[in-house]
């Protein structure tokens, strides 16, 4: 039998986005050695296109207990972010004023409520408050509004941050405590080996005691590697960016919201394109319509940017988090909300990693929950 290999780390995290960088962050808070491998930025990193909410108020139809993981993040976050800028110094700008999702019909109204109203009549729906906002109501808060908007949904647990500047305090802050970052590490292959993981790229190989998948869409190629399953596909969202302009927007918006530098994010695409981030004119028009039916004066607005990037879907929407029975030491974390979810990804799965067991409120989200039985 060959000798057990003193490992170079004690926990790999595969990817650098929001996703990895807030685990290897946490963990080397926890005192764990941790090494980052990064694709870096040739991949298709979502970190980099996501429209930085922390939302709250829609999540969950279908698995309760996801609407309960992401309250439990947004009511982490303002710890998070002020840990973060204490250690780094950078202000990620998280604001938590509450959040509107704007309905631009009476029908459009009639089916939030309805859809919002399902969500709460779940068993085991995590308490929260919400409101159905006519439009009397909702043009005191949001002045401005145009003549077609009916009315809104409104969650105070709801907020957003510059989610740039969040990768950039998570990298600084991983690296400065410690954490070893390798960029342009694409890894090709994960040996498990004597009680720990082989690495393998191009650019060399790391021994890890552990070791966390946390790379996106490419966790799908990877997971097997490990005896993990991540039946995730991109999906691709198409973001506009204006000009800067003085403040007038004091609640972030589900598909609108006025950044702290004071331009403005316009974003609502869904669009199953493979992997294809290329901007279509014909869906950012349709964006900007819907943004100028609900504020028209930002009609005089210029358009300054847009990009597309690629969401990491699974068919039901919600993450997966599950630890390999065959090789123990093996995790993978997925998700498409890596913004609104970071403080738990950092805070309460990191030190879950550290102690190399996933608590017993993660089995829903084991990608076990995708196997269909065969029928006898």
């Amino acid at each position: 039998m060959a000798p057990a290999q003193v490992p170079d780390c004690d926990i790999a995290v595969v990817g650098g986005g929001l996703l990895g960088s807030a685990l290897a962050w946490g963990l080397q808070r926890l005192g764990q050695k941790v090494a980052v491998l990064d694709e870096g930025d040739v991949a298709y990193r979502a970190s980099r296109g996501n429209f930085a909410l922390v939302w709250v108020q829609s999540k969950g139809l279908g698995l309760p207990e996801y609407a309960a993981w992401s309250k439990r993040s947004s009511d982490g976050w303002r710890h998070f972010a002020d840990l973060l800028k204490a250690q780094t110094g950078r202000d990620v700008a998280f604001q938590r004023p509450g959040g509107f999702h704007l309905c631009l019909s009476e029908r459009e109204l009639e089916a939030r409520a309805a859809l919002l109203k399902r969500l709460h009549n779940q068993p085991n729906m995590v308490r929260y408050p919400y409101e159905i906002l006519a439009r009397a109501e909702l043009e005191r808060l949001l002045p401005g509004i145009g003549p077609e908007v009916a009315g809104a949904s409104y969650c105070p647990l709801d907020g957003h941050c510059n989610s740039l500047r969040l990768l950039l305090a998570l990298h600084a802050g991983m690296q400065d405590l410690g954490a070893r970052y390798f960029p342009d590490r694409l890894v090709e292959r994960i040996e498990p080996r004597h009680g720990g993981f082989r690495l393998v790229s191009k650019a060399g190989e790391l021994q890890a005691g552990k070791v966390v998948l946390a790379a996106g869409n490419g966790n799908a190629r990877l997971a097997p590697m490990v005896g993990l399953k991540a039946p995730v596909r991109p999906q691709r969202g198409q973001i506009i960016v204006t000009e800067k302009v003085r403040p007038f927007l004091a609640y972030p918006i589900a598909t609108l919201r006025q950044t702290d530098e004071g331009g403005l994010l316009i974003g609502d695409s869904v669009e199953e394109a493979g992997f294809d981030d290329t901007v279509g004119h014909g869906v950012i028009s349709t964006l900007a319509a819907r943004a100028v039916r609900s504020f028209p004066a930002l009609a005089g607005l210029n358009v300054v940017r847009s990009w597309a990037a690629l969401r990491v879907m699974t068919a039901d929407g919600f993450p997966i988090y599950e630890q390999s029975a065959s090789f123990p030491g093996a995790f993978i974390a997925t998700c498409h909300s890596g913004v609104t979810l970071a403080a738990n990804h950092a805070l309460v799965l990191a030190p879950m990693l550290a102690a190399g067991e996933l608590a017993a409120e993660l089995d829903v989200f084991s990608a076990r929950r995708f196997d269909v039985s065969t029928a006898a």
